[in-house]
């Protein structure tokens, strides 16, 4: 199983599997015949489908720069490896076909081609978490430990890295209003929500500000800005969010903040590892999903849960968004994805305190609840899996008064 650092990958917005990782495959290509006459690239299923709300030609475009290039768009056909699938080709002075490759783009930024499964080396050698957890019972060790224990302790100042970014998002986030770009018109609201929550007191301050650090991360990435994808840029809101709560209600230092990340990516990963993070493949739910199982299990270590405390909590990340669909509106990273960030933060401080008042011991475990979202995406219509063909989608992209 791979590095947790392909979980935590620090790029541009809006989409990890429509912008970071064609422009990754595109890099790849180019470098690979730099001298060819002309390129052309074909974009296949999803990334066809929600390609121009995604910018994934404005980020190959980038990448070949002023090399003449040809985008062909085919929302239609399917790849049977991945629906997220492109093809370049590069000719000579004459026409003649030089080279021609077929990429997938996974999520999160990982790109595979035919003849290759993901391309980063395995850290773990466990990959289940029940396997880890009794790992950790028999060493006396945590789950944060764990990933110490595997990756390194040049772990810590990479994490540190991904938190300054995360941070940042939330900062920059919180100060910008306007419209976010791509047509719908839609309004930042990070701002005003940061600004009213100074109104209330209790509770309801305490989520105001919550919803408002998910919103400002989300509204960042949707708006083409730096931000970390926890597990993806469409649900890169989630975990910073929950962290940033813990940090100012709980004032958790940032060795806190490091640790929770740290076991975060790892039940990223086991999800990605396991089963998929792509909405192309498996919906919101393994986007959205993942990240809520993330932040959720990261609450609750802040909170001093034990490690089957921490997996009941990441149990419900995943459990509480089984089959929940991919359709945004026009093809964007905004409508409903800015939103489910927030309601998916929130839920992940209710499966910390509903985990936390339990002894940790549960019918269907984490790994179980994995492979049942696994099947439910699979078993869910491509229609309803990032195509913007059916679900909200359907709806009026038009602003309403």
């Amino acid at each position: 199983m791979e590095s947790i650092r392909e979980i935590y990958k620090i790029g541009h917005g809006p989409s990890s599997s429509h912008t970071m990782g064609p422009a990754k495959a595109a890099k790849r290509f180019l470098d690979s015949v730099p001298e060819a006459a002309k390129y052309r690239v074909f974009l296949y299923g999803s990334l066809a489908a929600t390609g121009k709300g995604h910018l994934t030609d404005v980020a190959i475009q980038e990448i070949f720069s002023n090399k003449p290039l040809e985008i062909c768009w085919e929302p239609e056909t399917f790849l049977p490896k991945h629906p997220n699938a492109l093809k370049f080709e590069a000719f000579d002075g004459q026409n003649g076909l030089i080279k021609e490759w077929t990429a997938y783009s996974l999520g999160g930024g990982a790109i595979i081609d035919d003849n290759s499964e993901l391309e980063t080396s395995n850290v773990y050698s466990l990959t289940k978490l029940e396997d880890i957890l009794t790992w950790c019972h028999e060493r006396g060790k945590q789950l944060w430990e764990f990933v110490e224990d595997h990756e390194g302790p040049e772990i810590w100042d990479y994490l540190a890295e991904v938190w300054r970014v995360m941070d940042g998002a939330i900062s920059r986030g919180l100060k910008r209003e306007g419209t976010l770009p791509g047509g719908l018109m839609l309004p930042r609201k990070a701002s005003s929500f940061s600004l009213k929550a100074q109104n209330f007191s209790g509770p309801f301050k305490k989520r105001s500000k919550l919803f408002a650090y998910a919103l400002a991360v989300s509204e960042e990435n949707a708006a083409g800005g730096l931000i970390v994808t926890a597990p993806t840029c469409g649900a890169c809101g989630v975990v910073p969010a929950v962290l940033k709560h813990y940090q100012k209600v709980y004032e958790a230092d940032l060795q806190q903040i490091y640790k929770a990340l740290a076991t975060a990516g790892l039940i990223g990963t086991l999800v990605k590892h396991n089963a998929s993070i792509s909405g192309a493949e498996v919906g919101c739910q393994g986007e959205v999903g993942t990240a809520c199982a993330m932040a959720s299990a990261a609450a609750n270590q802040m909170m001093g849960g034990t490690i089957n405390q921490i997996e009941y909590a990441a149990e419900m990340g995943i459990e509480h968004h089984l089959g929940l669909t991919c359709d945004p509106v026009a093809g964007l990273v905004q409508i409903p994805c800015i939103e489910r960030n927030a309601f998916a933060a929130e839920r992940a401080l209710a499966h910390n305190t509903y985990a936390l008042m339990s002894d940790g011991r549960h019918r269907i475990s984490f790994d179980e609840v994995v492979e049942t979202m696994y099947k439910t995406g699979k078993n869910l219509s491509n229609d309803y899996k990032e195509t913007s063909k059916a679900g909200l989608a359907l709806f009026t992209a038009l602003p309403k008064c």
